[in-house]
């Protein structure tokens, strides 16, 4: 089963304003989501009633949900680790 792969306008804002080496990086990483949406090193969040995931890859995370029903990812944040917990917050 192949998942869908869709960003929050919010998403797709912050990952263009990062630097061109890390969203080849992360391009590489939110790709393969679309076959498997809980890869090895993904880590559930704790206390949020919407069970967000997150990878990273170096010093950046990638913040999404999972719907397995309508086999959908769907990126709800992107960026460095110093701000991207603060901003998920908020």
């Amino acid at each position: 089963m192949v998942y869908r792969i869709e960003f929050l306008k919010r998403a797709e804002k912050h990952f263009k304003s990062l630097p061109s080496d890390a969203q080849k990086r992360l391009s590489k990483r939110i790709d393969a989501l679309a076959q498997n949406p809980r890869p090895s090193g993904v880590k559930k969040l704790s206390n949020n009633e919407e069970k967000f995931y997150r990878i990273r890859e170096s010093d950046y995370r990638v913040i999404y949900q999972i719907h397995d029903q309508l086999l959908l990812v769907f990126i709800v944040d992107v960026g460095h680790r110093r701000k991207i917990y603060k901003e998920l917050i908020s």
